[in-house]
């Protein structure tokens, strides 16, 4: 089947789809079948993680999937013990050994580590890989500005994307406009609400897909891509890969956007990339 997400074009030049499949926390056997399955339905933007466990699967599921590596947009993340110059590279190489790819298209460091202490250098490495065309676009995963001050006053290289926990409960704004600023496409993971309660049984949210004729999940990603954001909502069920991908012939008023947004729990509901971290 054709792509069905129209794309964001990041600051190096790569075209990444506006939503795509999450795959956490599925194992290789269940990544591959449901990665076949996403990339027949049109997905063509698929996100794992070396934390994950699950690259082989993923890697599988894209070869089963029979759509040409050059359409296909994938991401993954290492984590602290590969935070250094020549560590990144090595952890860009187990990840395309694992994925039985020859190139990645957007790499990230998955988590700042800060007491760790080596996120700059990690990014550095990034840098050099980006240079030598194994990755087409690099970035961060749950960074905060203060994280990216560093790594940009460091590197003088913009990330392509922050991979951030966002959603109605934790809209984000803070980090948002720092990187609207700057140029950083902004995705939002746990996508519906995380640990912390998922917003498909809010009442607003049930009145408005209701107004809408969407399902609670497609107005919530709705609201993602309606804020300008891109989002990898993970479903292994058949019904909801397809249904989440529906979400490009509605949009929300401005109103439901602003009233979504005022679900918001503040900072301290998102995981704080201080403290946690792999």
């Amino acid at each position: 089947m054709a792509p069905v997400a129209p794309t964001v074009e990041l600051a190096h030049g790569a075209a990444m789809p506006r939503l795509g499949l999450g795959t956490w926390p599925m194992d290789d056997a269940e990544s591959e079948r449901v990665v076949a399955e996403a990339v027949g339905l049109g997905y063509r933007l698929v996100d794992t993680a070396e934390n994950y466990g699950n690259e082989r699967g993923v890697g599988l599921g894209l070869k089963a999937s029979g759509v040409d590596r050059e359409d296909l947009f994938v991401t993954t993340k290492f984590n602290r013990e590969w935070h250094g110059v020549d560590l990144a590279a090595e952890a860009c190489q187990r990840s395309l050994d694992k994925l039985g790819l020859d190139y990645l298209d957007l790499l990230l460091i998955h988590w700042p580590n800060p007491q760790h202490g080596h996120y700059v250098e990690a990014f550095q490495g990034l840098v050099r890989l980006l240079e030598t065309g194994r990755v087409k676009a690099v970035g961060t995963s749950n960074f905060k500005p203060s994280h990216l001050d560093r790594i940009i006053e460091a590197t003088g290289v913009i990330p392509d994307v922050n991979q951030i926990q966002l959603s109605p409960l934790t809209t984000r704004l803070e980090p948002r406009a720092y990187h609207k600023e700057r140029g950083i496409v902004t995705q939002s993971w746990s996508p519906i609400g995380g640990e912390g309660g998922s917003v498909r049984e809010d009442p607003l949210v049930l009145e408005l897909a209701e107004k809408y004729g969407k399902t609670p999940v497609q107005v919530v990603l709705r609201w993602h891509l309606d804020l300008g954001l891109a989002v990898i909502p993970k479903s292994s069920n058949a019904e909801r890969l397809e249904q989440n991908l529906d979400v490009f012939d509605f949009s929300l008023d401005p109103d439901d956007v602003m009233a979504l947004s005022a679900l918001d729990q503040g900072e301290a509901a998102a995981a704080d990339s201080d403290e946690f971290g792999h």
